[in-house]
Parts: C-alpha cells; structure tokens; sequence
C-alpha cells in the first residue's frame, strides 16, 4: 500500500513537470510566460530585447539632456505634439489641434480626450498646467532643459513662458513674453513629456525612479546598469497600440560584447553598431541593417574658464593639431562627415561658406608660441565611456587625438568616468578637454546653436562655460525672428563668430547604425535618437 501509494505520487510528480516544460518550450517570450487573447486562448507574449551602450540616468526626462534616458521615456510619456515618423515636422500629439495668435504670442492647445495616465488618473488641461508649473518653479540643476529652451525659470528676465492656464478640462493657453520661433518644436521635444501631477507631487525625487505617463508602455523595473523593463499599457488610448508587450532594455557596454550578443539571438535590437561591423549584419541572413538619419555633431570641448583654453589662439592650435578626416576615415568606414560647424547641414541655417581648420601641426606649433606656450603643456583628455551615435568608440577616437597633441608638444592623460559622472563634472567645468557630442531634439538651429554655446546654458548644455555678448543678441533676435530668411542669415553669423573663437574642434556628424532582427517589423529610426517602439512587431 505504501509502494503504491508512493508510485501515484511519483506519476503526478512526472505529469506535473511535463506539463510544465511543454510550456517553457512554446516560442515567445524569452521568459515562457504568455498573454490570453481576447477569445481567451493562451498565445505567447511578445518581448523585445533592445541592447544598448549605456544606462539611463534618470527616468523623469525632464531632469536630463541625455539620449539613454530619452530612448526609454520616450515609450513611456507623450508631449503635447509629436515629430513626424522620420522627421521633426510638427504633428499632434496629447493636443489634437493647435492655433497660434496673429502676434505669435499666445497659442490654444485642444487636448485629446479618454486619455488616462499609468496610475489612472485622468489627462486633462489641470495636469498640462502643473507640469509646466513645476518646470518653471525649478532650477538648472533640476531642470536643465527648460532653462535652456525657455531662457531660464519664472521670475527670470528671460523666461519666455509668461503664464500656462487650463480653460476647461480639454483647452490648455500658453502666453508669452515673446515671440520665440521653435516653440512648437521645443514643446515637442522627448523632456517636455507630459507626467502624472498624482505621481512627481506624491515624491519628486523618487519619481525619477518609479516614472507615470500616458505612453504607450508603463514602466516596470529598472535593475541599475543592467536592464530597465516596460510593459504594455492596456488603457492606452491609441487602438491596437502597441503591438508588443514588453520591452527590456539591456545595457551591454561594449561594442563588440553587443553586436556578439545581437547575432547570438540573445537581444533582438542593438544601437551603437560600429560602423566597421555594418557590413557583417548586412552579410547576415538572419539581421537587418538600420541607418538612423543624421541629425548629430561629436565634438571635443574645450572648458574656456580652464588655462590655457582661456587663450583662444591655444584652442584654434588645438583645432589645427587634430587630424579630422583620419579619425572620420578610421572610425567611420565612411558613415560620416568632417564637421565644421557646431551643427550638420541638414539644419536649415548651415553656414557652408566656413571652411573648416585643416590639418595642420606647422600652424598649431606657431599658435602655441603665440600663446607663450611653444614648449606646449600638459592637460587632461576626457574620453566617453559609452559609444554614443556620434562617436562609437571614444577611447580609440582619445587616443589618436593624444597622438596628434603630441606631435605639436602637447601632453594629453587620457581620463574617464562612469557615464552619469562624466557627464556631471562635465557640466561643472572640471574638464580641461571633453568628448561629448549633441544629438539634435528638434531640428531647429536654436536647439543646436543657442542651447550648446550660449551663456544661458552655461553649466547645462554648455560645458564648455563659453560666451560671447554679440552671440547672445544673435541667439535672442533669432529666436525672436519670425521671418525664416532673416533667422537664416543670424544663425549664419553666430557660426562665423564660433568659428573664430573655436570653443570647440568639432569632429563628425554621422550616419549611426543599428542592427535588428530578420523578423523585426515596424521600427523607424527616428533622427533625434528616440525611437518609439510602439507599432514595432515580430513577424
């Protein structure tokens, strides 16, 4: 009786465990788990792992300027107008419609409506209104980019956001001080998203870590320098959207490590592909190539509050020395072009008629001893530690860079930091020499221009703690300027004057890779470098 007893045991055991492992063995997921349909059959859920060359910082888009937060925000939060699929033209986003006042001082915003936030609340003009309160009763180093495309906080002199208002549940009223002509394209932008007023009041700060939105995705988990998961919002407001149910974006650091990781099946998305590795996926049966259309400027900043980059003939020495067209040669395989002002000639106001500094170690020499320095100095070269779209191995890049300072007698330690430390001392000034590039957020020469290297975003976006008075009033009337033909022709000038004083050697604007499944269907790199993921599918 025990025997048998013990042998019942054993056969459920075994029907048990078969069940179980005829489950894990269905395709889907990663994980084995599954969704019910709405006829109630069981079909396997649908996840992409999208690896990528860093981690976010922070999860409320609004406290950061940098592209690995937005790439994962961007799925989670919506603006009140979005950018074309490829492009930054303007479309509707949170607001359906939009109407500008004749004096393009005050524009009316009509909400869509039955949108809910993540924790279910309601979308509505009140919540528009806190979040643009909230903005605006900051600081830089809490909000940097507000600073940077509004021209500073309420109380300012140069805040161009007079006052936001709700009219009704669905009509939200922006008035402003003055005329600003990429308005509707900043409000647009991935750091403007729209957050649950419930969630960031409840707790600011940890609201960058536990992160409510009305996006097509819903935040998850976030396991620091590992993965950050999302998941699909049932209560979405779009129909059929998204098409995927979970999202993990994993960091994997290494170039190498991740395209290795892509062609094992074990991510189904990589960014940050090496240009030099874009013909092996092409090769590839199994893999796509994606190209994400340019619109980036990799660069090396020179902190001009630091002796001796306080010389402007020790920074057009620096421009001088460094050969260009070998790093875009040697790192680029050709995706790429020698930059020679701050922003790519796709943005309407490029100056082509500047010629870039050319390779010239005679010439840096000359304008060392210019500066007293002919038996030239020491300094400190920060080298990214993340492959960003604009510069996808800067420690390579750093150590030719090292190697053409040397031959004019400049001795240049390579340094590096974590990511979000990089980027924070950065900020700060405590760099002599930093690699860092800008991928542009709205296509706009202002978002390029003014937000990089004007004093306002001094200890923002401007790393460098340049300024120069007569760029300023180019920034502002430009930005002022309704008239497109005149905004051209400031932003014209304000490249000549950046020439000049070389704050920067800019390096590239290049043509970023990623690689995909053969399966993968409906992902469109978007040229700003947040992709939304939502009408992204397997075959």
């Amino acid at each position: 009786m025990r025997k048998s007893k013990l042998w019942s045991l054993a056969l459920m055991l075994i029907l048990v465990l078969s069940t179980a492992l005829a489950a894990c063995g269905q395709d889907g997921e990663k994980d084995g788990s599954s969704k019910d349909d709405e006829s109630g059959k069981t079909e396997p859920a649908k996840t992409l792992v999208f690896g990528r060359g860093g981690d976010s910082t922070s999860l409320d888009p609004s406290r950061t300027t940098e592209g690995e937060t937005f790439k994962v925000t961007v799925n989670l939060y919506e603006t009140l107008l979005n950018f074309g699929e490829q492009d930054t033209t303007i479309q509707p986003g949170l607001a359906k419609e939009w109407e500008p006042s004749e004096d393009g001082l005050t524009y009316t915003f009509t909400l869509q409506e039955g949108v809910k936030f993540h924790d279910g609340t309601d979308f509505n003009a009140e919540a528009v209104v806190k979040n643009f309160e909230r903005w605006a009763n900051g600081d830089a180093d809490t909000f940097p980019y507000y600073n940077s495309m509004f021209g500073g906080f309420k109380g300012d002199e140069g805040h161009v956001i007079e006052s936001v208002t709700a009219d009704g549940d669905n009509t939200v009223i922006i008035k402003l001080t003055r005329p600003q002509a990429p308005f509707l394209k900043n409000i647009a932008m991935s750091m403007f998203a729209i957050a649950s007023p419930t969630a960031f009041e409840k707790d600011a700060d940890e609201f960058e870590r536990n992160p409510v939105g009305t996006g097509p995705f819903q935040f998850v988990e976030w396991k620091p320098n590992e993965t950050i998961t999302i998941e699909k919002f049932d209560d979405y407001w779009q129909d059929g959207l998204p098409k995927l149910d979970k999202v993990i974006f994993k960091s994997i650091p290494d170039n190498s490590a991740r395209l290795n990781a892509l062609m094992a099946g074990d991510i189904d998305l990589a960014d940050g592909i090496n240009p030099s590795d874009g013909a092996a996926i092409e090769d590839n049966d199994k893999l796509q190539l994606f190209e994400r259309p340019s619109m980036n400027v990799g660069y090396l900043g020179l902190t001009v509050t630091r002796p001796p980059f306080d010389k402007k003939e020790v920074r057009q020495a620096m421009n001088y020395a460094i050969d260009k067209e070998a790093i875009v040669e040697t790192f680029f395989e050709g995706r790429a072009d020698v930059a020679v002002n701050p922003m790519p000639k796709s943005i309407s106001g490029y100056n082509d008629e500047i010629e870039g500094y050319p390779y010239d170690p005679e010439k840096a020499k000359e304008l060392l001893a210019e500066a007293g320095l002919a038996d030239g100095f020491e300094m400190e070269l920060w080298a990214m530690p993340v492959p960003r779209p604009y510069m996808p191995d800067g420690s390579k890049v750093a150590e030719v860079i090292q190697k053409n300072l040397a031959d004019v007698g400049i001795t240049a330690k390579i340094v590096s930091h974590e990511w979000g430390t990089y980027l924070d001392l950065a900020s700060k000034g405590d760099a002599d020499a930093f690699m860092l590039g800008w991928t542009g957020d709205n296509g706009d020469a202002d978002n390029f221009l003014y937000v990089l290297l004007d004093e306002d975003n001094i200890g923002s976006n401007n790393y460098t703690y340049y300024k120069n008075d007569e760029l300023h009033d180019i920034f502002i009337e430009a930005q002022t300027e309704i008239d497109e033909d005149k905004r051209i022709e400031l932003y014209k000038k304000a490249q000549e004057i950046i020439h000049e004083d070389a704050p920067w050697v800019p390096l590239a604007h290049s043509t970023p890779l990623l690689g995909g499944a053969k399966d993968l269907t409906g992902f469109v790199p978007h040229p700003t470098g947040s992709d939304l993921l939502s009408n992204v599918d397997f075959e």
